[in-house]
C-alpha cells in the first residue's frame, strides 16, 4: 500500500482539488491511503475563530462565517447540483465546532485550540472525498482521530504507538482508495489532539509505519527537495536522492520541506519517502531512503530569520560549569525557547534561540539576576551543509558575523 500526502497548497481552491484528481489518475490510486491537510489558509482562519472565542467572543460569528464562506465557495465550483448533500455535511461540521464553543467550560487555550482547529482537516477531507466519489474515484473516508491515539499533550501530542498500530491495521482496507486527515489524533477520552504545526507529514509517516507501506509520497508545489528555500535564495538545485540521516540533519537545522518527526518512523521500516510536484506528477522528484548520502553533493543552505542571540557571562568571572548549564537549559525549556546553536568558553555562554512562543522577555528578567546578559534580537542563523568557501562567501556578503561555528560538514553563522 502507498501513502500520499497532499498539503494545504494542493487543495487550496476548486481547481487545486481537481488537480488532485488529475494526479491520482496519472500515477494510480489503487491500494492508496491519501492524507489531506486543511485547505489553503484554513488553519489560520480556524485560529482566528479560537482567538475570537478567547477575546470575549468578539468577532466570533464573523470568524466562523469566514470559514463557512471559504468552503462554500469551493463546493459551489466543484459540484453542479445546487442542493448536493455535501452542503449539509459541511454545515453540520461547522455547527459541531460552533456548538463546542457554546458549551465549552475549559479555560485552557491548547485544549480549545485542538478541539476547533482540527475541523479544517475534517472539512477538507469531507469535500475532497465527496468530489472524488462524484467523478468516479470511489473511496473510503476515515476519521484519523479513530486511528492515531495519543496522550493529552494538546498542540504537541505524543503518539501511543501500540494503540495506534491496533486501530490502523483494523480500520484501513488496503484494497481501497482511502481518504483521511493529517495533523490530528485523539486522546484516551476521545478529545481531539494535534501533532504540532505541519504535522500532516508526520501523520503520513505514522500510517505508513503501521501499515508497512511500500512508500510515502508528499505532493508539493516544488519539484522536490531543493538545496535551498527559493523564497530566500536566488539559485536552487534539485536534490535527486538523500539518505534518511542526511534528511534528518537538514530537518534538524530547519529545512522546511520535510517535518522533523516524519523521518524516524520511515527509517524504522526503511520505507522510502518521495517528495514530488503536484504540478508535474510524472517528474521523479526527490527520494529519501537508505543508501546515498546526498546526490548531487552540493552545498545545502538553510536560514532561520528573526532569531535571538543571547550571551551570558558570570558576574564574578567564575567558570560557567555543568551546574550553570543545567539551570540555563531548564529555563529555556520552561520558557519554550528553542536552542539552535551553542558556543561557550570558560566564563561566557552564547546561544542562538527561536523565540516563537514569546518567552524571551520573562526569561531575561530571571537570567539577569545571576548573569551578565547581552541580547541581540532580529539576527539570522545560516546553516550550510557540505559547505565550501564559495558557499560561505555568498552568505558573508553584506553581513556582520556575530558567531561562527564550523564542523567537518556543517558551518553555522549568526549574522546581523
Amino acid at each position: 500500500m502507498r501513502i500520499f500526502k497532499f498539503g494545504g497548497a494542493s487543495v487550496k481552491d476548486a481547481d487545486s482539488v481537481k488537480n488532485v484528481v488529475k494526479v491520482l489518475k496519472e500515477v494510480g490510486h489503487k491500494d492508496t491511503l491519501v492524507v489531506i491537510s486543511a485547505m489553503g489558509k484554513t488553519t489560520n482562519a480556524m485560529e482566528k475563530v479560537v482567538n475570537a472565542y478567547f477575546d470575549g467572543k468578539n468577532g466570533l460569528e464573523e470568524a466562523i462565517d469566514e470559514v463557512r464562506d471559504g468552503h462554500k465557495k469551493i463546493i459551489n465550483y466543484l459540484f453542479e447540483i445546487k442542493n448536493h448533500q455535501i452542503h449539509n455535511t459541511v454545515n453540520a461540521l461547522i455547527e459541531e465546532f460552533r456548538g463546542f464553543l457554546m458549551w465549552n467550560k475549559s479555560p485552557k487555550y491548547a485544549f480549545v485550540y485542538d478541539q476547533v482547529v482540527g475541523y479544517g482537516e475534517l472539512l477538507s477531507t469531507t469535500i475532497v472525498s465527496a468530489y472524488l466519489n462524484e467523478v468516479g474515484l470511489a473511496n473510503q473516508w476515515l476519521d484519523v482521530r479513530d486511528l492515531i491515539k495519543t496522550d493529552n499533550s494538546y498542540r504537541d501530542a505524543q503518539v501511543n504507538w501500540e494503540r495506534t498500530q491496533k486501530e490502523v491495521t483494523s480500520a484501513v482496507n488496503k484494497n481501497k482508495l482511502n481518504i483521511t486527515q493529517g495533523f490530528l489524533g485523539s486522546d484516551e477520552n476521545n478529545f481531539t489532539t494535534t501533532l504540532g504545526r505541519e504535522g500532516s507529514d508526520y501523520t503520513a509517516a505514522i500510517l505508513a509505519y503501521c501499515l508497512k507501506a511500500e512508500s510515502v509520497t508528499i505532493w508539493k508545489d516544488v519539484p522536490g527537495v531543493l538545496n535551498a528555500d527559493p523564497r530566500h535564495f536566488d539559485e536552487t538545485q534539485l536534490l535527486n536522492e538523500i539518505s534518511y540521516r542526511e534528511a534528518i540533519e537538514l530537518a534538524f537545522y530547519g529545512a522546511s520541506v520535510i517535518h522533523p518527526k516524519t523521518l524516524q518512523p520511515l527509517q524504522g521500516r526503511e520505507i522510502p519517502l518521495h517528495v514530488k510536484s503536484f504540478v508535474n506528477p510524472k517528474e521523479p522528484g526527490t527520494t529519501v531512503g537508505k543508501g546515498t548520502k546526498i546526490s548531487p553533493e552540493v552545498p545545502c543552505f538553510i536560514v532561520k530569520k528573526n532569531q535571538v542571540l543571547l550571551k551570558l557571562s558570570s558576574l564574578d568571572f567564575s567558570f560557567i560549569v555543568e551546574e550553570n548549564m543545567s539551570e540555563i537549559f531548564k529555563l529555556f525549556h520552561d520558557y519554550r525557547l528553542k536552542v539552535d546553536l551553542i558556543q561557550n568558553s570558560a566564563i561566557s555562554f552564547s546561544v542562538c534561540l527561536d523565540n516563537k512562543f514569546g518567552g524571551l522577555k520573562e526569561i531575561l528578567l530571571v537570567l539577569q539576576e545571576k548573569f551578565k546578559v547581552s541580547c541581540q534580537e532580529g539576527v539570522s542563523l545560516y546553516t550550510i551543509r557540505h559547505f565550501d568557501e564559495n558557499s560561505v562567501e555568498k552568505i558573508l556578503n553584506g553581513y556582520t558575523v556575530l558567531v561562527e561555528q564550523r564542523g567537518k560538514e556543517t558551518i553555522q553563522l549568526v549574522v546581523k
